[in-house]
């Protein structure tokens, strides 16, 4: 890769271009390569009678770029050279280079993917990355695949990545551009910023324009920022020769083309701008530039759903091309508002928009292009699946796409309107219930900067204000000034909208239905005040959302919140708007649902029944029910049994022998079930659950036998087997039935008179003679004299020492001094 002068470059452009390969274009700021290469390719033999079409990331780029073009040509806008921005376009028959936006280039490859009459798209300032500009690249390499071989692509950047780039473009030539940028001296401060970040630019700019000449460019990271410095410098009397001039998006168009334009002789400039100067714009007579090092970027949270404005320290890239614009048109200082070593810990370059948006947008786009799975289009960066899972779950909410992500009648409707899903399905749902006109204001007021301007401080979250200023009602402004510009975008852009949807202008009031349109566009930021709070709110996808203040809208039990700031368990409401349970029931009855709830008391050891309607997470009402479904109420009531213990079961003497009996066969064959606590526990559903229904305490439980549910355990077999393997009972030698124990250890115990086994030399056994039982022989008072499995063993050995000890304790009782031969007995015998 060659670096070449723009000279130089563009023949080697133009040749490449030629052959039909997509080319990459790198410069250096001052270049002029935004203008320069569309005029100089626009005689090309392979564009005769077709446009070119060059994408700009900014409207004000867009119409600068547009208006240097055709003043090189001596024309106007609208002739050769003419643009398409965002409700505004000036395009003519004779239009052969067209300046759009990133939106405008998707609609135009998505209205005709062939892009018939195009044979160029140029994307400039690439390295910006934005999500528009890399499905717009995504889209025209499809096209150009499937379609149109013959249709050129040019990449132009000035810092950029090109080697993924060129992958993507299939190994397309980068041509490497030289600038002519002027020397910039770059100054750093010795320490960081303390406090607050304006009264520090505003001594920047009182010590640049004692040390330095020409006009400064100074970069902040907002509209509030640059109100604040703009005030202050008023307040510091610069003086008739200083002129202040701020530069952003929201600014009308003739005070943005004033902010650009050079100062009249003998006076200096002090633009006060946002990122919108970084690129794509020479500001004439700029020899100063002054960077607060900041940027505001949108970031979208996956986890609540928003996106926020979040204030990040500037980028290299970025700083880099700032400080370019102190150098354009000659030597130039550049003042960064940053120590070295900070300058060192700064991101290379911003991660593209992609990776960090609300992917809504392009779901929509992909689903309406026949995309359902990402990965068939070529990206330089994915998607991130999460995102784009979450993006068609909002979307298939909406409505726009069906089960298997494919596009409906209705998300082709949505598709048309030119803005966020949400807002374009507000209008569309809007329209037959005849509140059209109405949605096609309120999306415009969201879809733009906030027209209400208050003081430092100023809160006041009622949507409704917007609309009534709208329309020129200023009774509710509450110390507010209303932007006149950006109401006039408002105008604008409902006045599209309403075209679009053939519908007329909106007559009456309409206010009051605020809260029910933003439940189209918001279905899960409807919010409920949580009882008993202040200004506290759950939303319908579960979060909570809360008021910092307190205003007239924090005591609304219901509301319908269009913007959050989306930090912290308690995101602060930004912009609502009442609405009525009635309304919500009549207009979202689709997604309320009904839900039996059935939940275990603990301290009526019961199961209580109740019958909720719920939309999303909030329970609109909560009734109790006298009809729940058989099968959820038993299921609560095993909870319950499950929580209070199985020692809450009627168990008696008998069923816990049974239970023990069972248990022991369980220790010796498996195949016998697992009746200890926990196993019953596990499988409570399966032995208990179909002998509850129709239960629903405790106390009923408690009224039941367990016989019938625990040997439902059994297999009939088992259940013949059991009394043989295990008995109640055995008979000893006298005669006597004696109950077996099996519940005190892991063999069962036979508990007898030691007289009553007289004659018996072997150990019982169970479970088909396989065990031995543990016999307890005791005295005639019942206590145990001796415990043993080898009954043989005692009366060889530890018969005649028991005998010796008990006999004088106990002398009517028999004591034969051969217990094998002595006839046993249950019965006190007198000696003779």
């Amino acid at each position: 890769m060659v670096r070449l002068p723009i000279e130089e470059a563009i023949p080697a452009l133009r040749q490449t271009l030629a052959t039909g390969r997509a080319a990459l274009l790198t410069a250096q700021p001052g270049a002029g390569k935004t203008t320069r290469v569309p005029l100089a390719l626009l005689h090309e033999p392979w564009l005769a009678g077709q446009k070119l079409v060059l994408l700009e990331p900014r409207r004000l780029a867009a119409r600068a770029a547009a208006a240097y073009m055709a003043a090189m040509l001596g024309e106007p806008v609208g002739k050769t050279v003419g643009y398409r921005i965002r409700h505004d376009t000036r395009v003519g028959k004779d239009t052969r280079i067209e300046v759009v936006t990133e939106g405008i280039l998707t609609r135009l490859l998505q209205h005709d993917p062939s892009l018939a009459g195009y044979g160029l798209v140029i994307f400039d300032e690439f390295h910006e990355r934005s999500l528009q500009a890399d499905l717009g690249l995504a889209f025209a390499r499809e096209s150009q695949r499937l379609f149109r071989p013959d249709l050129r692509l040019l990449v132009m950047s000035a810092t950029l990545d090109c080697a993924a780039v060129t992958r993507l473009l299939q190994d397309a030539d980068t041509i490497s551009c030289e600038g002519r940028l002027f020397p910039v001296t770059t100054q750093y401060l010795d320490r960081p910023i303390e406090g607050h970040l304006e009264p520090a630019v505003v001594r920047s700019i009182r010590q640049a324009l004692a040390r330095d000449e020409g006009s400064l460019l100074v970069f902040l990271p907002g509209m509030a920022e640059i109100r604040r410095v703009e005030r202050q410098l008023v307040e510091a009397s610069l003086g008739p020769d200083t002129l202040i001039a701020p530069l952003h998006g929201e600014l009308p168009q003739h005070e943005q083309e004033q902010a650009i334009l050079p100062a009249p002789a003998g006076r200096r400039k002090i633009v006060l701008a946002t990122s919108i100067a970084e690129t794509s714009l020479t500001i004439e007579g700029v020899r100063v530039v002054i960077d607060a090092g900041l940027m505001r970027v949108p970031r979208f949270d996956p986890r609540s759903g928003l996106t926020r404005l979040d204030t990040i320290r500037v980028t290299q890239d970025a700083a880099d091309q700032r400080r370019g614009r102190a150098g354009r048109l000659e030597p130039g200082t550049c003042y960064r508002l940053w120590t070295t070593a900070e300058q060192q810990a700064l991101l290379p370059r911003r991660p593209p928009e992609i990776l960090e948006a609300d992917l809504a947008p392009l779901a929509l786009d992909l689903a309406e292009w026949g995309v359902i799975e990402t990965q068939e289009l070529a990206w330089l960066d994915p998607p991130p699946a999460g995102a784009i899972s979450q993006a068609r779950e909002l979307l298939r909410q909406l409505g726009a796409l069906d089960a298997q992500g494919a596009l409906t009648a209705h998300g082709r409707r949505l598709a048309h309107v030119t803005v966020h899903p949400r807002l374009a399905h507000m209008m569309v749902t809007a329209v037959p219930v005849g509140l059209g006109a109405y949605a096609c204001d309120l999306a415009a007021l969201l879809s733009e900067r906030d027209i209400l301007q208050g003081g430092p401080g100023w809160r006041h979250a009622d949507l409704r204000i917007r609309v009534e200023a709208l329309r020129g009602n200023r009774e509710h402004l509450a110390g507010a000034t209303v932007n006149r510009a950006g109401g006039e975008r408002v105008r604008r852009a409902s006045e599209q909208w309403r075209r679009q949807l053939q519908l007329g202008a909106p007559s009456g009031d309409g206010t009051e239905h605020t809260g029910t349109l933003l439940a189209f566009a918001y279905p899960d930021r409807i919010a409920q005040r949580i009882a008993g709070s202040e200004g506290r709110y759950r939303l319908a996808n579960g979060r909570g959302a809360a008021f910092h203040t307190v205003e007239g809208l924090s005591q609304e039990e219901y509301l319908v919140v269009a913007q959050l700031d989306g930090t912290g368990d308690w995101a602060r409401v930004l912009l609502a708007a009442p609405v009525g349970l009635a309304d919500l029931q009549h207009h979202c009855a689709g997604q309320i649902q009904a839900v039996d709830l059935l939940e275990w008391d603990d301290r009526s050891e019961s199961v209580r029944a109740r019958r909720q309607r719920r939309l999303g997470q909030l329970i609109l009402d909560d009734r109790a029910t006298h009809d729940p479904d058989p099968t959820q109420v038993a299921a609560a009531l095993l909870f319950g049994i499950r929580r209070t213990g199985l020692s809450c079961l009627p168990w008696t003497k008998e069923l816990q022998q049974w239970r023990a009996r069972v248990g022991f066969l369980h220790r010796i064959d498996p195949t016998w079930p697992d009746l200890s606590d926990d196993a019953l526990t596990n499988h409570l559903d399966a032995w208990l659950g179909p002998f509850v229904s129709g239960l629903t305490s405790l106390a009923q439980v408690c009224r039941l036998d367990l016989q019938s549910p625990l040997e439902s355990l059994l297999t009939w077999q088992q259940r013949q087997e059991l009394p043989k393997l295990v008995p109640t009972h055995l008979t000893v030698p006298s005669g006597s039935h004696v109950r077996l124990d099996y519940d005190q250890n892991e063999t069962p115990v036979l508990a007898v008179r030691l007289q009553e086994m007289f004659g018996c030399q072997d150990t019982p056994r169970i479970a088909g003679g396989r065990v031995p039982v543990m016999v307890h022989l005791l005295s005639p008072a019942g206590r145990p004299v001796q415990v043993t499995k080898d009954l043989a063993s005692f009366w060889r050995s530890a018969y005649q020492e028991v005998k010796k000890e008990l006999r004088g304790r106990y002398p009517r009782h028999h004591w034969p001094d051969d217990p094998l031969t002595a006839t046993p007995t249950n019965r006190t015998k007198r000696r003779t």
